[in-house]
């Protein structure tokens, strides 16, 4: 797998684009690692300080946070 093909990387301060279709904590979240894309949409595993899981979303559904650093 080649981060060519992904926006973000691994340890940036992401955003998740909120949706009446998946009910997730608000706020910061941290890319934690690179997936296989899903046809056009490069995936990621990302994760709150919010929450105790981790989730698997596609990139058009992060923004860039404005937050530099991910503090746990």
């Amino acid at each position: 797998m080649t981060d060519r093909t992904h926006k973000f990387k691994v340890g940036q301060t992401v955003d998740l684009i909120q949706s009446t279709f998946r009910s997730a904590a608000r706020g910061h979240y941290e890319i934690v690692s690179l997936r296989p894309t899903d046809g056009e949409n490069p995936q990621y595993r990302i994760k709150s300080r919010s929450e105790t899981h981790e989730r698997v979303v596609g990139e058009s559904d992060l923004i860039l946070s404005a937050k530099v650093k991910f503090d746990l």
